[in-house]
């Protein structure tokens, strides 16, 4: 295995456990729960998790690829929240996971994006390698964000597997 591949694999490893964590602090939270703001800029876990859904196409489809897929529904909600159903939104969140996957697998972590994010963060991320890191620790902050959401919600702590 050559240096680009070793290394691509432990991204997304990473990558892979940091979603894993997001989706596990979740897990056993109804439709109510889901979409109940706790703090009081009035975001909910489920529009967190729609969040992390658009990042994800944003950077691996937008910005690496220089396109992506319509979004099944209007963008038009207030940031965070949402009025969809939970399975479309978890449904959502994995098919982009699914498809920031492939752009990694088939893409050199070298490789500079065809498409652009708005400045300052734009010229900081100049290649595949930067956006994947920049993907973990853009899961990893809002992970941390749901930990403490989901112990206000029901008490719950430690979930996820890291």
């Amino acid at each position: 295995m050559d240096t680009d591949s070793q290394e691509k694999k432990v991204l997304s490893a990473f990558l892979a456990a940091q979603r894993a964590s997001v989706l596990a602090i979740v897990d056993g939270l109804d439709a109510r729960a889901l979409t109940t703001p706790v703090v009081p800029s009035g975001w909910t876990p489920l529009g967190l998790i729609e969040h992390l859904g658009h990042a994800e196409r944003h950077w691996f489809q937008e910005v690496v690829t220089g396109a992506a897929e319509p979004l099944p529904w209007p963008d038009d909600q207030a940031p965070l929240t949402i009025p969809r159903a939970p399975e479309a939104v978890f449904a959502f969140y994995e098919e982009q996971c699914r498809r920031s996957d492939a752009v990694i697998a088939r893409t050199p972590l070298s490789a500079l994006p065809r498409g652009r994010h708005h400045e300052p963060l734009g010229d900081e991320l100049a290649d595949l390698r930067g956006i994947v890191l920049h993907l973990i620790e853009e899961t990893a902050r809002h992970a941390g964000h749901l930990d403490i959401v989901r112990e206000l919600l029901d008490g719950r702590t430690g979930l996820g597997p890291r």
